[in-house]
């Protein structure tokens, strides 16, 4: 393999400059993807949030590299694993980039291309989606075969009885001798809905929880955070039971593992929002055979385009030019902590339909641009509600079961009290974070202001670095081909969605 090639100092750039033939005759490292649904970073214990426990996420980081900066493509779940997949910006999958629609047989994913020189693949839980992968002329779903058989028992309602770890096993059994793996272990944790109160059951306490500025801090939202921590704590268990797995087979380090989440926490002003929570993940690779000085800390700012090359480099295989991002090996190859590619200073996020929640099924697009100092947010419909179109309440001014209205934002015990409480002094300021109408563009400062409260884009003292950034980002729209920057991108308009859409009046609450 290239991992066993690599213990001998050579540099890896050479190893694949002998070509193919050496490739062929070369064990290749085999890789394990492990990716959480809605996780925000900072939320794993070695990032400092002591109300969480991951051990296994933990290990991986103390073993290998752990980064501060690294963002999915988008904060919602479908488009982002697409731009995974790809090696490509989510405006440029068409159908793809948006949430539960169809995922084009065009775009190359770096399963297939593994699958093509010689890799055993497949996945557990959740893959791709969700969306109609037929719709869009493939045969199975891009994230590989499924193996799905095994089930246990879940510790909160919440959770999957999918037993993640016993489906790799199975996976494992059915690789042919001699062939590498990729295996994509998709958690359904922590997605909603959570068990309520099941944190507080499992033995946290309220002082565990770690609330976000973007949240009031009152008992209910600090037990509904417990419960998401709740879930993160399954994903990384049954990672550390995948690790052991691979440990026992002596396999642990020829694998190339990379963990990380595909979008942020769902809760509101955090998952389906270009914010910080929104689309910041938790990351950490280990990789024996390449680092060769473990338990680095990267502040490098790395994107999820940069995963598919990364993975197809590792295993020697030709990289697409139509993949934008760039590898990450040689970040696991060097000995630098901090900024090991004083390049990478920026990375790019965006979204546009998530749930359905406005009249004509439309999205609520956005673009943004993040460096180590500053986020930029461009809001192409300002004149639309970015948490979903507000409803008629109930008489007694509730929202009823689930909720009537907001569905951008997952239903949670956190949106109803936000919802409830919006007449309250204590909590309306949160309410009206989430849901009310923004300006185009926003400014975050990121080292004062990581939970995107102050928009600082009119301010006079901000006004050169807002028009830097601001020209920044529409040059990299244009220069990569986004509609939305080119000519309003109302295609994304037309793409049809596979889930349920709901009905909504054709005037909007103003």
């Amino acid at each position: 393999m290239i991992g066993k090639t690599a213990r001998t100092s050579v540099p890896l750039a050479c190893l694949l400059l002998l070509g193919a033939s050496w490739l062929e005759a070369a064990d290749r490292p085999n890789i394990l993807l492990a990716i959480s649904d809605d996780q925000s970073y900072p939320h794993a214990s070695i990032y400092g949030d002591q109300g969480v426990s991951t051990p296994s996420f933990d290990r991986i980081a103390r073993e290998g590299l752990l980064f501060h900066n690294a963002f999915s493509s988008s904060p919602g779940c479908s488009p982002s694993r697409a731009s995974l997949l790809t090696g490509r910006y989510t405006w440029q999958l068409e159908h793809a980039g948006t949430h539960a629609s169809s995922f084009s047989s065009q775009f190359a994913c770096y399963p297939d291309l593994l699958e093509e020189v010689g890799y055993h693949v497949g996945y557990t839980g959740k893959p791709w989606g969700p969306g109609n992968w037929k719709a869009g002329g493939r045969t199975r779903n891009p994230a590989g075969p499924a193996f799905a058989g095994k089930t246990l028992e879940r510790p909160a309602s919440g959770i999957s009885n999918k037993d993640y770890a016993e489906n790799f096993r199975d996976f494992l059994k059915a690789r042919p001798a001699g062939e590498p793996f990729c295996f994509w272990y998709g958690a359904h944790e922590p997605h909603r809905r959570f068990e309520q109160g099941s944190g507080l059951r499992l033995g946290k306490s309220l002082e565990d929880a770690t609330v976000p500025s973007f949240l009031p801090d009152t008992p209910l939202i600090r037990s509904d955070i417990l419960d998401y921590y709740i879930e993160i704590e399954h994903f990384d268990r049954q990672l550390g039971v995948m690790l052991t797995i691979l440990e026992e087979a002596g396999e642990l380090d020829n694998t190339l593992v990379i963990v990380t989440s595909d979008n942020g926490m769902a809760f509101p002003r955090a998952k389906a929002n270009c914010f910080e929570y929104g689309f910041h993940v938790p990351l950490a690779i280990r990789w024996p055979a390449m680092d060769r000085q473990p338990g680095r800390q990267l502040e490098d700012m790395v994107s999820f385009v940069d995963i598919a090359p990364t993975l197809l480099e590792a295993a020697g295989a030709k990289i697409p030019r139509e993949m934008v991002g760039r590898s990450l090996v040689g970040i696991i190859a060097s000995r630098r902590d901090g900024l090991a590619e004083k390049q990478r200073t920026a990375v790019y996020g965006a979204r546009e339909r998530h749930s359905s929640s406005r009249y004509g099924n439309l999205a609520y697009p956005q673009r943004a641009l993040r460096t180590h100092d500053y986020l930029l947010i461009h809001n192409f419909q300002p004149n639309r509600w970015p948490a979903g179109a507000p409803r008629k309440l109930n008489a007694d001014g509730t929202l009823g079961p689930m909720h009537g209205a907001y569905h951008d934002i997952d239903a949670c015990p956190s949106l109803t009290m936000l919802v409830n409480g919006r007449e309250d002094p204590l909590v309306s300021r949160f309410f009206h974070l989430a849901v009310d109408k923004r300006p185009e563009f926003e400014l975050y400062d990121m080292s004062q202001d990581p939970g995107c409260l102050e928009n600082l884009y009119e301010s006079r003292e901000h006004a050169a670095i807002a028009a830097r950034l601001t020209a920044q980002l529409d040059h990299h729209l244009r220069e990569s081909g986004d509609p939305r920057a080119i000519d309003g991108g109302d295609i994304f308009e037309t793409y049809k969605r596979y889930s349920p859409i709901r009905k909504f009046p054709a005037v909007e609450v103003p």
